[in-house]
């Protein structure tokens, strides 16, 4: 990494979209070592990927919840069937294992309430692993750089 490789990415972030032409230009390097640059930084996966960000609200989407979870036990197996249990779970669109009182923190997104409800006791309240639950709900997001 080297100051170009820290101005890629950081346009990158700002832009993800930007064409070549355009991220060459900002940071001072001819299109063909821009793009090479970029494509080591892809393949040595320093860059995982690309996204779109969405207007939840479009896609309706009005209940976010960040959701702290303890676990029963604090055994390695325990916690591998934590993670396969949310896994594939539509409403978790993130999670983390963390430090503290609780095991994960998970980032759930529903259409609303009455659907986090059902989310709550259909997945979370069968999950045997799960010890205790507790939901903060995001009322609003002044800064979310996701």
């Amino acid at each position: 990494m080297d100051k170009f490789d820290e101005r890629i990415l950081h346009e990158l972030k700002q832009d993800g979209r930007i064409s070549n032409v355009e991220l060459s230009e900002r940071i001072g390097l001819s299109p063909s070592a821009t793009l090479r640059r970029v494509q080591e930084l892809e393949k040595s996966r320093i860059i995982k990927g690309y996204r779109a960000i969405c207007d939840n609200t479009q896609l309706g989407i009005g209940f976010v919840a960040y959701v702290s979870i303890g676990l029963a036990s604090h055994r390695k197996q325990a916690q591998l069937e934590f993670e396969q249990h949310v896994q594939f779970v539509d409403e978790v669109v993130e999670c983390h294992n963390i430090t503290g009182s609780n095991e994960y923190l998970l980032r759930v997104e529903t259409q609303d309430l009455p659907s986090y409800k059902k989310f709550h006791a259909d997945v979370l309240g069968e999950c045997p692993q799960v010890n205790s639950i507790t939901t903060m709900v995001v009322m609003d997001s002044p800064k979310d750089e996701r």
